[in-house]
């Protein structure tokens, strides 16, 4: 499976919380994580799941996210 990597505006472990379920649903559990150390706070993503879903998803959920 091919990741899918995208930089985000998630800065803390509450934004986290707060997407969790979207991507959850979306990426299904387990298939995704976000990097909060990164600078770029980098969500990965791993699956079947589009660019195009991920980032509605994202946006969904209050947040802006960017393919690198």
């Amino acid at each position: 499976m091919e990741a899918i990597k995208f930089t985000t505006n998630i800065k803390c472990t509450g934004c986290l919380a707060k997407l969790t379920p979207f991507l959850n649903e979306t990426a299904g559990e387990d298939n995704w994580e976000v990097d909060l150390q990164d600078p770029k706070k980098t969500l990965t993503v791993v699956g079947s799941v589009s660019e195009n879903e991920i980032l509605a998803t994202v946006k969904e959920a209050g947040f802006v996210a960017q393919k690198l």
